[in-house]
């Protein structure tokens, strides 16, 4: 998630653990540990432009990492706090910030390898947005009266509230894959492959994907807590196989190896964006859920199969982009979008 909840969270975990008189200094280091492991997002080249997105949320964010993650937080910290606290107590506040970072960015749909260096899979629950002003927002409170009280109970009721909030997230998750399953068998299709997510800052309006022989088919799926859900049916586009679309591109280029790179990142969603043959882009995320229009993707040259394939960004944030975008959230028919 963003790195303001990260630290919030980890710093009503260090409050959660810290006795009265250390509240206000477990605050500080539970939140510098709770941003810590973003620290990856330094990891990057300009020789190679993947690399940046390869290693976010990579060993960093692993569990296996977090006593070692911790550790580098509280030796960074111990000049500044070593006459003011024992280093094992220091220790332990960096622990608590440290250890579920990884975990609430494993809750999101943008893949975490939670379990380097054991598997290199990238985890991805789907139950949150990465930005969540509602989740930020319950931490926040929490963190600020445990603060001001020397209060650890306002932090324990904060984690509670946060865990309710997250399992609403499920619940909502399955509401969602519940009518896309449905929607898939009345059309007659049989998913190979189906992500369910959230869309930005909700979990009310969420993206669905699935493969049908060969095609991948998008829908915006409305599931509100009053109302029945609603379908906005979207598009779809042959899925991208490098077998088959580049057949000609030697195995072991760099080219290659980039979009495999790419394509282990995407949880295998790919697509040649239409209008840009040259573009392979992430099909799990879009500037509106039931369209194809990329936030991301990469632009190769067969040609130079010794070249590295450029990463680009494509998000749209004009006022006509969000006013439909809102118009989804709020369930409005899908005519008034046209």
């Amino acid at each position: 998630m963003d790195l303001l909840t990260q630290g919030l969270l980890g710093a009503t975990m260090a409050q959660a653990g810290a006795k009265q008189q250390e509240t206000r200094l477990a605050t500080g280091i539970g939140f510098f540990a709770g941003i810590a492991a973003d620290a990856d997002i330094l990891i990057q080249s300009s020789n190679d432009p993947l690399l940046n997105i390869e290693f976010h949320r990579h060993f960093t964010h692993s569990l296996f990492f977090v006593p070692f993650g911790a550790l580098i937080a509280a030796l960074l910290l111990w000049p500044f706090l070593r006459k003011r606290m024992p280093f094992a107590r220091l220790y332990l506040f960096a622990l608590l910030g440290y250890c579920l970072s990884g975990v609430l960015d494993a809750f999101t749909s943008y893949g975490t390898n939670l379990l380097w260096p054991v598997s290199d899979a990238r985890v991805a629950f789907n139950i949150i947005s990465v930005l969540d002003p509602a989740f930020t927002l319950i931490l926040l409170v929490a963190g600020v009266i445990a603060f001001r009280k020397y209060n650890h109970t306002a932090a324990r009721i904060g984690l509670l509230l946060a865990a309710v909030y997250l399992s609403f997230g499920w619940m909502q998750l399955h509401r969602a894959e519940t009518v896309a399953e449905t929607l898939i068998a009345e059309r007659g299709h049989r998913a190979e492959q189906l992500l369910v997510k959230p869309t930005l800052a909700n979990l009310v309006l969420w993206r669905s994907i699935y493969e049908f022989e060969g095609k991948l088919y998008v829908n915006a799926i409305r599931v509100g807590l009053f109302s029945e859900p609603r379908i906005y049916p979207g598009e779809s586009v042959e899925k991208f196989v490098l077998e088959r679309d580049l057949s000609a591109l030697p195995p072991s280029s760099v080219l290659a190896n980039d979009i495999a790179r790419f394509s282990h990142f995407s949880a295998g969603l790919l697509a040649i964006r239409p209008e840009q043959p040259n573009v392979l882009v992430d099909v799990r995320y879009s500037n509106l859920p039931m369209t194809l229009a990329p936030l991301w993707g990469i632009e190769i040259n067969p040609e130079q199969p010794d070249q590295h394939a450029k990463y680009t960004l494509y998000r749209d944030s004009s006022s006509a982009t969000r006013e439909k975008f809102l118009a989804l959230l709020l369930g409005e028919h899908i005519l008034d979008l046209d």
